[in-house]
């Protein structure tokens, strides 16, 4: 963002908020901001109290605290394994990436079903697949020394299934 008077540009951010994707009307809000502060997003939201789907950034605890139900990001857990598999720093990389892949084609089948559909596809066929990912998870986890790329990857994603 230009600073006028200052002859330099500094970081701004645009905050990005959407209705589900199930919504019968389609929209994106953006709302521009000097800086990456929670209480942009809190201000914004000000008293909604729904579901944010969202990556593990702080800024956001605060509104959880206020009784914002937040659900984890699987996109943000497989561009954690996309990013080790694409430097070669892990041999359970592909694995994840595989099982992250069948979930998605779950989504992608489930996209245009009614909700009831959806739930039924999902807990038929996505919780049985999450529930062995999770327990694959672990058991990877606890081969792993702490601190590793590797473990970091695996600590965020059972850390998406406990939002």
């Amino acid at each position: 963002m230009l600073d006028p008077g200052a002859g330099k540009t500094h970081r701004a951010y645009l905050w990005s908020y959407s209705i589900g994707a199930h919504d019968p009307m389609r929209a994106v809000i953006y709302d521009f901001a000097d800086s990456r502060a929670g209480k942009h997003a809190q201000d914004f939201l000000g008293d909604w109290r729904g579901t944010l789907v969202c990556d593990d950034y702080a800024g956001y605890k605060a509104l959880i605290a206020q009784g914002v139900t937040e659900a984890g990001c699987m996109a943000h857990a497989r561009r954690k394994f996309f990013e080790l598999q694409e430097h070669g720093q892990s041999q359970i990389a592909g694995e994840a990436l595989e099982r992250i892949a069948a979930l998605y084609g779950i989504e992608q089948d489930a996209r245009e079903l009614k909700a009831e559909a959806r739930q039924a596809l999902r807990e038929t066929q996505a919780k049985p697949l999450l529930d062995d990912f999770k327990t694959w998870l672990l058991a990877c986890r606890g081969k792993i020394p702490n601190g590793s790329s590797s473990a970091k990857a695996i600590d965020y994603t059972l850390s998406v299934g406990r939002r």
